[in-house]
């Protein structure tokens, strides 16, 4: 995997752009100037990042996942990790019938939904799921693979199904954890 340079990355014009931030040179990046990466963010191959969005430190978004932030805005606090091929929209067409949808279609002739979406700290979204417009995950949640999650969760519990359910609890265990790997990355 090849990662774009800094001096790359600088160029591009993001909104605010950490340090030891690791972007494949086979992801696609829209609205640079809308994006904050945090410290310590890694974008994989065949990403599609586009919009308001906003990526705390220590993120990873695995290979060929989207998230479309549109004018809403999507925000990853620290500590998140999308796997391969989840997809995050804080948009959506109304597909009812009702009005049109496409992207080539003039706004006046559709109705659109928009909402922000949050990932708080230490969340993991499983491959290909799949989170709609207006969800909140809170923090120390953990969302199983192809999971449709259209409503907010709780924090630390363990999600899975379509729609998303919570399964059981989540360990908080990790929470030590990452004070040991905090005070490593001081030295």
């Amino acid at each position: 995997m090849a990662y774009l340079t800094n001096g790359v990355l600088q160029k591009m014009g993001f909104k605010a752009l950490g340090r030891n931030i690791k972007i494949s040179d086979k992801a696609s990046i829209y609205n640079p100037e809308s994006i904050e990466l945090g410290d310590h963010t890694r974008v994989d191959d065949f990403c599609v990042v586009s919009g308001t969005i906003s990526i705390g430190k220590y993120c990873h978004i695995t290979p060929m996942c989207l998230i479309a932030g549109g004018s809403a805005g999507i925000t990853l606090s620290d500590f998140c990790t999308l796997a391969y091929g989840v997809k995050v929209f804080a948009q959506s067409d109304d597909y009812s019938g009702a009005t049109m949808v496409n992207s080539l279609v003039p706004k006046k002739f559709k109705n659109e939904y928009f909402a922000e979406v949050s990932l708080e700290r230490q969340v993991v979204i499983g491959a290909n799921s799949t989170v709609l417009p207006g969800v909140t995950i809170r923090e120390g949640c953990s969302v199983g693979a192809m999971t449709l999650v259209n409503k907010s969760t709780d924090p630390w519990g363990i999600y899975a199904g379509n729609p998303a359910r919570r399964i059981k609890d989540r360990k908080r265990d990790l929470l030590e954890l990452e004070v040991q790997f905090l005070e490593e990355q001081k030295e």
